[in-house]
């Protein structure tokens, strides 16, 4: 074995032990920027080496593969749904039906949070992941183990050697609530509409065409149910206990999240336990689901066409409450986007007191009809603010007036946009609207964008308050004779805080592009900017039509970042951050060439050697560039199987040549 190949084996081997101790124990062993090294150590040392490619590999959780279709897969067994049951008699009818079946009173159940998610079954060969498959209609369903892979709670490989040799184990894959309520906030600080609930939301993540997207979305998991074709296990808990043992995210017992009962009131106490503890949960459970424990009284009891006869679910009520509307305020993001919020008169809501309630944007207030002092229908719908979800009109006091939204800013009292297709309303004042210019700066010294060391968004509350900055440039011209004087700012820490400053000037180009905060320039964008344009100095010369060329580059991302560079005060916040020290061009990738300089190449299809990423890479490391529709200036459509067939008209029609993967391989080997 080369050293190579032995240090990519004991890095994949560290990697997932962290990954284990962090999403399924929840005790992280190193911190995130040791992790980040060591994966970037792997995917540099699999570049290099691409015989040793394992699908399993950590590094494949970032995503980067593009699914064009998901493959339907039947069942091997059946993934049936529970019959549901929602008040204490019927769940009594449930056991007196059990004990008939099995002829005896005595049954031993467990009882375990219904998790409020998306069912998954993931098949294990030789302790490796193989394959995940959705419920689809129970019979069958979608191959999705591209986007799986991306989950970090899901083990690659397992701990242990006693499991099978091939099996399969059932689960949930659900969006945690502080994921769902960081997606929703991006969305609404770029105008966009908000998804309804984390059930949908991780639905729909499930089933998206690129797992880079899928990666960041945070899914996590539960798995519960293990099919192993063997009688190793004469009970559903000590299956569980054993999924454990292999490294798997299974519910906890000493959480109580599983429990094993003997009778009715048992089984009450724990139905009652999380009918108020759920509400204090990071994700959505609507229920708990009750089975027998027994394998061999499962198989006696058997199953009806839809259902087992040896479980059942009980259903929570929904949480809503009713209260009075008593004003509307509104909240300003970093990116100027207004957020209205509803004020409540005090009222008791999944054990806590609610007084604000999400309006998300001017359409919803209109949606609803809302007036003011208006009796609402308050519901916590999976998010941490509870949204209102109906009025009644007949309790209205015939003086109300309805609900307007504002036209100016809250914060500076300038005059409020809405560009066309945008739901939000924002504050074009992002200079010197107050919580802009510290949402600002909070973005860029934040983890994915210039990660500096010794800051939080109290300090920088602090440095606006004590006039040290204006905006993030200005933290570049910080001294410890400034910071001394603050109160609980010891010599210490401040060194650390200067130190990680200074190490800051060493983040890549395309983190600095993101740390700046244009509008719509997310993480993913800044990327593409900055490796197809290359600096900052390009990127600002460059116009509208230019810039559209860029793949997924469409005309709000490219006017946006055309408007950004057209404010001569944003252009000398640029100046002073290349002035500093800052990174502003994007620094040349090993090998790189200029091959394809002059050429503009389309990608469509799936690859049999490289993923779409990959091969966009390689353009670009060649000098090509990469577009993201077939125009007079595409030079090659690199076509793989499933293209597009529009695409491939369009070519065809202009001429445009056409090249296979084992051309371009041929080109790019010259």
């Amino acid at each position: 074995m080369s050293k190579a190949e032995d240090r990519i084996h004991q890095l994949r081997r560290e990697l997932e032990e962290h990954n284990y101790a962090y999403y399924v124990q929840n005790q992280p062993s190193i911190s995130d920027r040791e992790f980040d090294v060591l994966l970037e150590e792997l995917i540099g040392l699999e570049k290099e080496n691409p015989a040793l490619y394992d699908p399993n590999s950590p590094s494949q959780r970032v995503g980067g593969q593009v699914t064009k279709d998901f493959e339907t897969v039947v069942h091997k067994r059946p993934m049936l749904s529970l019959s549901n049951t929602y008040n204490r008699e019927e769940v009594e009818d449930f056991i007196r039906r059990v004990q008939s079946g099995l002829e005896r009173e005595e049954v031993q159940f467990v009882c375990e949070l219904k998790y409020d998610g998306v069912a998954i079954g993931i098949t294990y060969q030789n302790g490796a992941f193989y394959q995940a498959v959705t419920r689809g209609d129970g019979t069958k369903g979608d191959d999705v183990s591209t986007n799986v892979r991306t989950i970090r709670s899901v083990p690659m490989n397992l701990k242990g050697k006693d499991f099978p040799e091939e099996f399969e184990i059932r689960g949930e894959i659900f969006m945690p609530l502080a994921s769902f309520q960081k997606m929703n906030e991006e969305r609404e600080e770029e105008g966009l509409d908000t998804f309804a609930n984390p059930r949908n939301s991780a639905s729909g993540t499930l089933k998206m065409q690129d797992s880079s997207i899928v990666a960041q979305r945070g899914l996590d998991i539960y798995l519960y149910y293990v099919l192993t074709g063997d009688r190793r296990f004469s009970s559903h808990f000590e299956s569980i206990e054993a999924a454990s043992r292999w490294g798997f995210k299974t519910p906890p017992a000493e959480k109580n999240f599983i429990r094993r009962v003997s009778n009715v009131d048992e089984i009450f106490e724990f139905i009652e336990y999380w009918d108020v503890k759920r509400n204090h949960l990071p994700f959505e459970i609507d229920g708990i689901v009750i089975k027998v424990d027994n394998y061999s009284d499962q198989e006696v009891l058997g199953y009806t066409a839809k259902s087992p006869r040896w479980a059942i679910a009980y259903k929570f009520k929904a949480e809503q409450a009713r209260t009075k509307l008593l004003g509307v305020s509104y909240q300003v993001g970093r990116t100027g986007a207004v957020t209205p919020v509803a004020n409540l008169q005090p009222v008791q809501l999944a054990g806590t007191t609610v007084k604000r309630a999400s309006l998300h944007n001017a359409d919803q207030i209109l949606k609803l009809g809302l007036h003011f002092n208006d009796t609402v229908l308050v519901e916590k719908g999976g998010e941490i603010i509870p949204k209102i979800v109906g009025v009644d009109e007949s309790e209205r006091p015939s003086d109300s007036e309805p609900v307007l939204f504002i036209s100016e800013c809250p914060e500076c009292g300038e005059t409020l946009k809405k560009d066309d297709g945008v739901a939000q309303h924002y504050c074009p004042n992002e200079l010197y609207c107050p919580p802009q210019q510290r949402g600002k700066v909070e973005h860029f010294i934040s983890r994915k964008a210039l990660d500096i060391d010794g800051l939080g968004s109290e300090t920088v509350q602090l440095f606006f308050d004590k006039g040290l900055i204006q905006n993030a440039a200005d933290l570049y011209r910080l001294t410890a004779e400034d910071l001394l004087p603050l109160e609980r700012f010891a010599e210490k820490s401040v060194e650390r805080m200067l130190r990680g400053i200074e190490a800051s000037k060493e983040i890549p180009f395309e983190r600095v592009l993101f740390g700046i905060g244009i509008r719509f320039v997310g993480e993913t964008v800044a990327k593409k900017l900055a490796k197809s344009l290359k600096s900052m100095d390009a990127i600002r010369a460059a116009s509208v039509e230019q810039l559209m060329e860029i793949d997924e580059i469409g005309d709000r991302i490219a006017n946006s970042v055309v408007s950004y560079f057209e404010e001569d005060r944003n252009v000398d916040f640029i100046n002073k951050l290349k002035e500093a020290g800052l990174q502003m061009e994007l620094v040349e990738t090993e090998g790189a060439t200029e091959l394809l300089s002059g050429s503009t190449f389309v990608v469509s299809g799936i690859f049999e050697r490289y993923e779409r990423d990959q091969l966009k890479a390689e353009i670009e490391k060649n000098g090509g560039k990469v577009a993201s529709s077939v125009s007079g200036k595409t030079t090659y459509l690199l076509a793989g199987s499933g293209m597009g067939p529009s695409k491939l008209a369009k070519a065809e029609k202009l001429g445009v040549t056409i090249l296979s993967e084992d051309e371009f391989d041929q080109m790019i080997a010259k």
